[in-house]
């Protein structure tokens, strides 16, 4: 037993019910609800999700990445292509994203399959960026081992040299975005002694969704 022990970590949740009355029609619709009230309340990156993919025999990997947009074909992320999420999506595109709104009891979990972003939309973002994350998508082969920070830094200042504040970065050709289409959306909100509430978008039709309860 240490003074900082999990197992005796416990927080009680108190915050208003989560009735399906007070649902969107569609999750993607209540997600900006909710997305909104994220931001209101002031968290830190709201947009943070934490991305899970797996390989084709299930071996998985997870990590947090920045939530770049979001409309109701879903929701989308950059990155590079040669990267291990990019290489796992490519060759089994289903996947999980997390939305761990601790600070406000909420949690977003969404089940989906992931297809790239056309080129021109991708292109359109990157042209948003600030210079040196342009420069940063360059410099860095993402996953790849590398034999040292050095290497990483100089490869960013050769850039800098080629493309100066002020002048156009092109856009690299193994960058692109993820839009992960939703085949499942659940919403979950924090209630006293775990009695949290967990509902749960799925499929009704090819038009349509409804709205499941289930057991916390």
């Amino acid at each position: 037993m240490t003074d900082h022990d999990p197992a005796a970590m416990r927080r009680q949740y108190r915050t208003t019910l989560l009735d399906e009355a007070d649902l969107a029609a569609t999750p993607m619709a209540q997600f900006a609800r909710w997305f909104k009230e994220a931001v209101t309340a002031g968290l830190h990156e709201p947009n943070a999700m934490v991305v899970a993919t797996a390989t084709p025999d299930g071996s998985p990997s997870t990590r947090t990445v920045l939530l770049k947009a979001y409309d109701d074909r879903g929701f989308v992320f950059y990155t590079n292509y040669a990267s291990r999420k990019a290489r796992e999506l490519a060759a089994n595109p289903r996947l999980s994203l997390l939305f761990p709104w601790h600070q406000i009891s909420r949690q977003v979990i969404v089940t989906g399959t992931a297809a790239r972003v056309p080129r021109e939309e991708t292109e359109a973002y990157f042209r948003t960026r600030p210079h040196g994350s342009q420069l940063g998508a360059w410099a860095s082969p993402q996953s790849a081992p590398i034999a040292s920070r050095t290497e990483l830094t100089s490869r960013y200042e050769e850039l800098v040299a080629r493309y100066p504040e002020g002048t156009e970065v092109p856009l690299p050709p193994e960058w692109g975005g993820f839009r992960i289409v939703p085949q499942a959306v659940e919403f979950w909100q924090g209630h006293e002694n775990r009695l949290h509430d967990r509902l749960r978008y799925v499929p009704a039709s090819p038009e349509s969704w409804r709205v499941e309860r289930l057991a916390p």
